[in-house]
This record gives C-alpha cells, sequence and structure tokens, in this order.
C-alpha cells in the first residue's frame, strides 16, 4: 500500500479521491520545455541587431514629439537665416 493510501484510510478518505487530478511537475516541465524551444529559435543570427534596435526604439519613442518639435524648430530657425 502506497503512504498516499494509507494517510487517505486513515483519514477516512477513499483512494481514488485521495489521487491529485492533475499533474503540475509535468506540465511545468513541459513549460520549460516550450519555454527553452522558443528561447532557443529566438538566439538567431540577427538577435543582437534586432535587441540593439528595441532598445533604441524604447528610448525614442518617449520623446518622438520632443525630437518632432526640436527638428522643426531647427529647420524654421535655418529658413530664417537663409
Amino acid at each position: 500500500m502506497s503512504s498516499s493510501q494509507t494517510l487517505a484510510s486513515s483519514a477516512g478518505i477513499s483512494a481514488t479521491s485521495a489521487r491529485v487530478p492533475f499533474d503540475f511537475v509535468s506540465s511545468d516541465i513541459d513549460d520549460l520545455a516550450s519555454h527553452m524551444s522558443h528561447c532557443a529559435a529566438s538566439q538567431s543570427r540577427w538577435f543582437a541587431v534586432r535587441s540593439h534596435l528595441q532598445q533604441i526604439h524604447a528610448m525614442a519613442a518617449g520623446r518622438i514629439v520632443t525630437m518632432a518639435c526640436i527638428a522643426a524648430s531647427v529647420g524654421i530657425a535655418l529658413l530664417a537665416f537663409a
């Protein structure tokens, strides 16, 4: 008799209701394997370039309106002096 059946019988619970309905360890291992294969696939030849471009985009995205206003001001100033 296994320890879960022994504990279940001493607690007055049937052996079938004492079983875990879902195997969490197996699903965690499957999720980890899926994550690892996704990470391996994302490490392509252009990974460093794409990563650098994402960092630049993240930095510039918050300042896009400010950069546009500065560019317009510089353009107007250059036209005024010309």
